[in-house]
């Protein structure tokens, strides 16, 4: 019977309209976005087990986590609290599919609300083999490693544009429509919760459909940064070349060092 695990992040959340919700630093504001993130964490670990899943695991990873409210958690899931985003904490080669709750767009992506790669100060673009990646396919490529399928995604409109390019079957639930970067213009909280649940329906009953992303290996990985000082204490680490004043390359050997240019 499946297994399912729920990654979190914030940006992408039903109502998430403003880039001060997702930021501990902007108080109520911030208190909103959490409920939100809540609400739609609860509505997609529902969506699992009405259709038919025996076990979800839930980690929420945006900013390193904090957001899971615990007198609001579903009480028939496991969460992973603190979550470490690397290597997605507790995945291992027993779940049945990965779930992207609330997600966002690659840095650089037109209209993809509040779009960015890991660190928004920082990367300009992260490539794989030659081909740029976001969080999405980062994380991908993790569950990739254990043989893991993403089979549903949440976000805006250019996230589900992306996970559909990257991933292929993927089902996705678009619950707003970007308006440049920092601008969203969202579906009602009920139309949104809906799209999830809907989207979540159709991946569970097509598991088979659903392909690990597995990039091919040793893969070549290469970042460009904003300012050349970003990657100065970078470049002199084993295994990293620099290219340019603001690009780095290394060779991995493992879906699970995708990433470990930079951690």
């Amino acid at each position: 019977m499946p297994k399912i695990y729920i990654l979190c992040d914030m940006e992408g959340i039903s109502g998430i309209r403003r880039m001060e919700q997702v930021k501990r630093e902007e108080g109520a504001l911030y208190v909103e976005g959490c409920k939100l993130m809540m609400d739609d964490i609860n509505v997609a670990v529902d969506a699992c087990f009405a259709n038919g899943a025996t076990e979800v695991v839930v980690a929420d990873t945006h900013g390193g986590g904090g957001q899971v409210r615990v007198a609001d958690m579903d009480p028939r899931a496991v969460y992973e609290l603190p979550a470490c985003r690397r290597m997605m904490t507790g995945l291992d080669e027993s779940f049945d599919g990965v779930i992207l709750l609330g997600h966002h767009a690659m840095a650089g992506t037109l209209n993809g609300f509040l779009d960015h790669t890991m660190n928004s100060m920082m990367i300009w673009e992260f490539r794989c083999n030659g081909r740029p990646l976001g969080e999405i396919g980062i994380e991908a490529a993790w569950a990739g490693h254990y043989n893991v399928p993403v089979i549903a995604v949440s976000g805006d409109q250019a996230t589900a544009d992306e996970a559909r390019a990257l991933l292929g079957e993927v089902q996705c639930a678009v619950v707003k429509y970007g308006l440049g970067r920092n601008r969203a213009r969202c579906l009602a909280i009920p139309a949104a919760h809906q799209a999830i649940r809907d989207a979540i329906g159709r991946a569970m009953k097509s598991l088979d459909a659903c392909k690990p992303f597995t990039p091919t290996l040793p893969a070549v990985t290469e970042m460009t940064v904003y300012r050349s000082d970003m990657v100065d204490d970078l470049a002199p680490k084993d295994g990293i070349e620099r290219l340019d004043a603001r690009t780095i390359r290394k060779t991995v050997h493992s879906l699970l060092d995708i990433f470990s240019i930079v951690w």
